[in-house]
């Protein structure tokens, strides 16, 4: 045991050590290399969430920029400038070198690459991070000197292999979530444009469909509240492009659901709000008429290309009276009910999907935490 260990008041068996005491640590060339259309791997920040380069530098500038340090299987890359702290264990065996804004911690006997790949995302080490960084430049950054001086816990390779392997079987159930996620995504995609294009027709239903504008189904409301209009507390919610924001005692936009539709900037975006409620200017309210249901009207919106309607080189604008104008072809209404009905049950799918990602996010989080400071023990004592 250490003194570290005895201060962070862990088993006398695992250590508290500095990263340059038990691996050698290095950052990538600081020279933007040129780039070539194809050759050896060149990674950045960019490329940790995927193991897919999308740059290239020739064998020349590959072998001048790896003569002293080359990144290799089973090292550790992490992020240093502009974001700090995203790990990601080398499971690839092609040759490949790296910018300044990523380092290299090599594989050591000292460690489980794995498990010390699990530790950094830890809260524990998260905070060195953040306590060593320069959080304040532009971009923010962590020095390799400080780096290398962030302290790590180590159990004995034993217990960091088993803990890393509970870890990863985690992340394995999060990357097949992710997968039946993106599946469903498609599956809704393409039977929404397969039902809403009369490609595919719903069994019973071979009523002809009307030809309509866009105007001649929906009522269209503007809002002209501000953020600073917003209070805490009040009788009205207000919403902006993503969220509840906070309150307003002035109006409401609707006594039924309604449609918000971004008019600036990610122009387009539609979602169904409650009844009762309110928006912010930069978007508009889409109210379903008698003869459509603001479900499919919803549906449909989120499938409509506002291109030809936008306009603005540098805020991206939609006005209602463009695109009221755009002809869209209206199923019965019962058959609007069934298609909104259909898409809705996936959109509950993938939501749950979500949901329960999320859950297994913060299970892993916990674990993680409890697992790097003893508190939940993986082998026998």
């Amino acid at each position: 045991m250490n003194t570290l260990t005895a201060f962070y008041d862990l088993p006398k068996e695992w250590e508290v050590v500095r990263l340059l005491d038990i691996t050698h640590i290095f950052d990538g060339t600081h020279q933007t290399p040129q780039y070539t259309h194809h050759g050896v791997a060149f990674f950045s920040v960019e490329n940790i969430a995927n193991n897919k380069p999308n740059k290239f530098i020739s064998q020349q500038d590959y072998l001048i920029a790896t003569s002293k340090n080359k990144p290799e299987y089973n090292d550790i890359l992490l992020t240093r400038i502009g974001a700090i702290g995203i790990s990601k264990v080398v499971s690839w065996t092609y040759p490949f070198s790296i910018y300044v804004t990523l380092a290299v911690i090599k594989q050591s006997k000292y460690f489980n690459s794995y498990y010390l790949h699990y530790f950094i995302q830890s809260s524990f080490f998260q905070k060195e991070l953040k306590d060593n960084s320069l959080l304040q430049a532009i971009p923010c950054k962590i020095n390799m000197d400080k780096l290398k001086k962030c302290k790590v816990i180590l159990p004995p390779l034993n217990e960091q292999i088993a803990i890393a392997n509970i870890l990863s079987a985690l992340d394995r159930y999060l990357y097949a979530l992710d997968a039946l996620i993106l599946k469903k995504e498609g599956v809704k995609k393409a039977l929404s444009f397969e039902l809403l294009s009369q490609r595919k027709r719903l069994k019973g239903f071979n009523q002809a469909w009307q030809r309509v504008r866009l105007g001649d189904i929906a009522n269209y409301l503007t809002s002209n509240l501000s953020v600073e209009q917003i209070t805490q507390q009040g009788k009205i919610k207000v919403y902006d492009v993503n969220n509840f924001i906070g309150y307003t005692d002035t109006t409401f936009i609707s006594d039924k659901p309604y449609i918000s539709i971004v008019k600036d900037g990610s122009v387009g975006r539609v979602r169904i709000l409650p009844p009762k409620t309110n928006i912010l200017s930069t978007m508009g309210a889409l109210i379903a008429n008698h003869r459509t249901t603001t479900e499919f009207l919803f549906y449909l919106l989120s499938n409509f290309d506002f291109k030809n309607f936008t306009s603005g080189s540098i805020i991206p604008h939609i006005y209602f009276k463009d695109y009221k104008e755009k002809t869209i072809f209206l199923p019965p209404l019962n058959e609007q009910i069934a298609i909104a009905n259909i898409l809705s049950a996936l959109d509950n799918e993938i939501t749950s999907l979500k949901n329960k990602k999320r859950q297994f996010e913060n299970i892993k989080k916990a674990l993680n935490h409890d697992l790097m400071s003893a508190k939940i023990r993986v082998l026998k004592k």
